[in-house]
């Protein structure tokens, strides 16, 4: 709709062609300078409701829009373009002019004005501001998404999306499955963040295209791609490194192959070498080894003539660490030695297809298809428990999208079919199943000049879970252009994998016991969880700049949940099937502001009520902090003609006391308290582009220097009783510093 206003309001004022493309935002167009003028044509533009370099919209005529066409108002748009080419023929007096801008320059962070759910879209520019290693160091600047440690022995870190575990989001890339099954406890290495073309994060109940895992939410990544309309290939080289012995380097390479296929060439290695015992417990704080990762991916974009577009991408990766003591020898068998050791080797492979067809005349309607193969293998030991897995996944989606009368009245239908084969062992059990789930969705979205309404549900025939019905839905009412109210609500469901969504217990001296209750995977029934949510977002001018506050609250209420028990017994881990009460109530409230050109303030507060009903009673759930604050500054200086520029950033985490599990059963020398005590967190970075293609960067990590006190159990005696390494509710390292640089070509 925006493209056809656009266009028609410039043709009308006398352009003799005129080409808006959506992706970035630019309008071509062609005209004759002796009978109509650039600036006619963009007042023209402004008149029927869209801002520009040149004009703003009046008031009324931007209010008029459709809900889905408003915008962002209110910032500084880049120059138009100067360079425009002139015609030699001075008898036609031709003046073609490129770049005219709609809309003003991406923020880091945006939240969708347009979506019915609630979505922040996270740019390549928010991943600048910290040392964004990996996936998981992704969000270190984000207030939605809780990052911690798992454990105090193999590093791993984990996300928390509203008061719950990693495993209850559904976690995609380039929207296929991602980190999921056996890759949950360490997929968040697996994609590093210079491949990281940009993040959408869903808060609540997402969309039932995509499958019916997600229940608190779901973040896509979408990889590093060249555009369409970016004629020139791009090399970047980014080498990192730490002053704890950690070294990185990456290359990414996207380029047009011709003119209608591009290419990207993404290459990732690590390593470790250092030994880091900062609590001095004889224990590496983090795992010594080395990762290698590759991935190519082909595009294929001929919408507007075929009407079809393909992307192919294919992924490789070999990731190998070692923990435990220092000294421990991994070529030595752990029963030959008797320091303490951890190995993880894992090798994974993937290859994925997305094929789209829109209908000729009818821009509308369209067709995709998305095929993904992953073939997972985990070889690993905790000391004397051995843990193998396999697993092989395919993954396929066919989606048909159109309309009922107009635009205002969308649909989507398709079919889905998801094959899981899992084979585990754990010291001497072996578990297998296969998981076969086809499944059909069908998604309405009907669209009023105030409101958008997307309501969905899908159907899976699950072997093992039995037919499960997934409905949601999302309602977004504009009550005034800078005032958007939300709802939604949604079911999803899961099958756990305890073992490899419970390794960050692994490294301890507890027993593994599963409590059957009939189910037909580990002898337990899937999960199924209800979703709420409400959220208000207001923007407002504050000292003429813009300000927004967003405020939201989700519960989520469990039918069925695999309760991981860490209660019942200190030197035990138990599984079993939920009887009783489990939910998670999320209040979040957050305030984005910019009270002087270049300088991005951003502070929330999350407020977590999260219980459940264990063997010993109602609890709340450990590590878990009921209450949360969050700040981030961010400074620019002015860009010169040349690119050059300095950033400062700085992020500020305030993580209230968390219950801790139930340790009297160990002597009193290897018990924790009832509950952890508060700390903070302060990570910063400063950055400086010497041109366009050169920048360093180098920053600090926890440097308010907390660290856990006491990260492991009787750390000195590995193998024995009271042994434990999983009970970690803060930093184990203390303050760490690193320094990187850019170059493009």
């Amino acid at each position: 709709m925006c493209k056809a206003r656009i266009e028609k309001a410039a043709l009308k004022a006398g352009a003799q062609t005129a080409n808006w493309t959506a992706d970035n935002q630019t309008l071509t167009m062609t005209l004759d300078e002796s009978k109509v003028k650039c600036d006619d044509i963009l007042k023209q533009i402004a008149e029927v409701g869209h801002d520009n370099e040149k004009y703003k919209a009046p008031e009324d005529a931007y209010k008029n829009l459709p809900s889905c066409c408003l915008y962002t108002r209110g910032s500084d748009f880049k120059a138009p373009n100067e360079n425009a080419d002139h015609d030699s023929d001075s008898d036609k007096k031709t003046n073609q002019i490129e770049g005219v801008k709609l809309t003003r320059e991406k923020e880091a962070t945006a939240i969708s004005k347009k979506e019915a759910g609630l979505i922040f879209n996270i740019s390549s520019k928010e991943l600048l501001k910290a040392a964004c290693c990996n996936l998981s160091e992704s969000f270190e600047t984000n207030a939605t998404v809780d990052v911690s440690f798992s454990n105090a022995v193999t590093g791993t870190k984990q996300l928390k999306m509203l008061g719950l575990d990693q495993k209850y989001t559904l976690l995609t890339k380039e929207q296929l499955p991602e980190i999921r099954g056996l890759a949950s406890p360490y997929g968040l290495n697996f994609i590093p963040g210079k491949w990281i073309g940009g993040i959408q994060l869903t808060k609540g109940g997402s969309t039932v295209v995509n499958g019916y895992e997600s229940i608190t939410g779901q973040i896509n990544t979408e990889l590093l791609k060249s555009h369409d309309d970016d004629k020139k290939s791009e090399t970047e080289i980014n080498l990192f490194s730490d002053n704890n012995g950690r070294v990185e380097a990456n290359v990414t390479h996207t380029s047009l192959i011709s003119g209608k296929w591009t290419q990207s060439v993404l290459l990732h290695g690590n390593g470790t070498f250092g030994d880091t015992d900062m609590n001095d417990d004889g224990f590496l704080d983090r795992p010594k080894g080395s990762q290698f990762n590759v991935a190519y991916l082909l595009n294929y974009n001929d919408l507007e003539n075929s009407g079809f577009a393909s992307h192919f991408g294919i992924n490789y990766l070999k990731d190998e660490r070692t923990a435990g003591q220092i000294g421990f020898n991994k070529r030595i068998p752990q029963k030959d030695q008797s320091l303490y050791g951890v190995g993880i080797d894992i090798s994974r492979f993937q290859l994925w297809n997305k094929t789209g067809y829109v209908f000729k005349g009818k821009p509308y309607q369209s067709l995709g298809w998305m095929n993904q193969l992953t073939y997972h293998q985990q070889d690993s030991f905790f000391g004397l428990r051995n843990y193998f897995g396999k697993e092989t996944s395919y993954y396929s989606n066919l989606i048909f999208e159109s309309i009922i009368g107009n635009t205002n009245n969308k649909y989507k239908v398709g079919a889905s079919f998801l094959y899981d084969k899992y084979d585990e062992d754990y010291l001497l059990d072996n578990y297998k199943r296969t998981e076969t789930v086809p499944g059909l969705f069908a998604e309405y979205t009907l669209t009023g000049e105030k409101f958008t309404l997307v309501t969905g549900a899908r159907v899976d025939f699950h072997n093992l879970a039995g037919t499960q019905f997934t409905p949601r839905m999302n309602f977004k009412y504009d009550l005034t252009p800078k005032t958007i109210f939300r709802i939604s609500a949604g079911r999803g469901f899961r099958t756990a994998n305890i073992f490899a969504e419970s390794q960050s217990y692994f490294a301890s001296n507890r027993q593994i016991q599963i409590i059957n209750n009939g189910g037909e995977i580990y002898g337990l029934k899937p999960e199924i969880a209800w979703n709420y949510g409400v959220s208000l977002q207001q923007e407002f001018k504050l000292f003429g700049r813009k300000s927004t506050v967003l405020a939201d609250f989700f519960r989520t209420d469990f039918q069925n949940q695999v309760v991981t028990d860490l209660d019942e017994s200190a030197q035990k881990i138990l599984f079993y099937n939920l009887e009783g009460k489990s939910f998670a109530n999320s209040f979040q409230t957050q305030w984005d502001f910019q009270p002087v050109k270049n300088l991005e303030f951003r502070v929330a507060y999350k407020y977590y009520d999260v219980v459940l009903d264990y063997l010993s009673g109602l609890k709340k759930v450990p590590f878990m902090a009921k209450h949360r604050g969050f700040a981030n500054l961010a400074y620019s200086t002015n860009k010169t003609e040349k690119g050059r520029f300095w950033s400062f950033d700085t992020t500020l985490n305030l993580v209230g006391k968390q219950r801790l599990p139930n340790t009297k059963s160990n002597p009193a020398e290897f018990q924790l308290a009832d509950y952890s005590p508060s700390y903070s967190t302060l990570n910063a970075q400063i950055s400086r582009n010497f041109s366009e293609k050169i920048r360093v960067y180098l920053g600090g990590e926890n440097l308010t220097g907390y660290q856990q006190k006491v990260a492991i159990l009787d750390a000195a005696n590995p193998f024995g009783n009271y042994f434990d390494g999983g009970m970690v509710y803060a930093p184990i390292m203390k303050q760490n510093f690193y320094i990187g640089v850019d170059f493009k070509f």
